[in-house]
């Protein structure tokens, strides 16, 4: 089974996400730590649970999402996986992060790329990439089928969805990935967000007021 950990980090109060099992493998899922002490707290929660990450996976690449980008892909000896359309937000983060006042260093690229529908195993788990660009080109929502939960970054909110008015936002995009992708799924999936609390499909389903026509 899948045990879930979510670590609030930096300013824009990022859930970085590390899943594993009873393998002890683990996937690290938006690694937004920024100061020195958030990079502790992710590095002494993977050392204190004893788990070996395998990969290191973005729900999308804006800057608050990979801050510690470099950080745990020396730390953890790994590469970063996300899709192809996501590459020109890493490339341009060391001067879009001034932006936001973040002194960012050039981040290390991603070699390989995440493509719709692709399934990512560690441990005993496997879970499922849903392609859902509209907050920004290459968001990427993970889906576990069998226990019956989807990281959705910042694509899908408890109450609310992502923001489209920064570069690559598409309202009309994002509400085609939500309808599609998440949508479809069923009621009971928990919707872990990139921002705030957890919901289910259902809840939103039945309540989000930028669903249901109400947008």
């Amino acid at each position: 089974m899948t045990k879930i950990e979510s670590l609030v980090f930096n300013p824009f109060q990022v859930n970085t996400f590390v899943l594993y099992d009873e393998t002890g493998e683990c996937v690290i899922i938006d690694p937004a730590c920024y100061e020195p002490h958030e990079e502790a707290q992710l590095a002494g929660f993977i050392e204190q649970k004893q788990l070996k990450p395998v990969a290191l996976l973005y729900t999308h690449a804006h800057i608050d999402h990979i801050l510690g980008n470099n950080f745990a892909i020396r730390q953890f000896g790994l590469k970063p996986l996300t899709h192809q359309d996501s590459l020109a937000f890493i490339t341009s983060a060391h001067q879009y992060g001034k932006t936001f006042g973040f002194e960012v260093d050039e981040l290390i690229v991603p070699e390989r790329f995440i493509e719709d529908g692709q399934e990512i195993l560690f441990g005993n788990q496997r879970l499922k990439a849903l392609h859902t660009p509209g907050h920004a080109a290459g968001s990427i929502c993970y889906y576990h089928e069998k226990e019956g939960f989807v990281i959705a970054g910042d694509v899908l909110f408890s109450g609310s969805i992502g923001r489209t008015d920064l570069p690559t936002g598409d309202f009309d995009l994002l509400i085609r990935s939500i309808e599609e992708k998440l949508m479809s799924l069923p009621d009971q999936v928990k919707v872990y967000p990139g921002h705030g609390s957890a919901t289910t499909i259902g809840q939103e389903r039945n309540t989000n007021p930028f669903l249901n026509g109400g947008y």
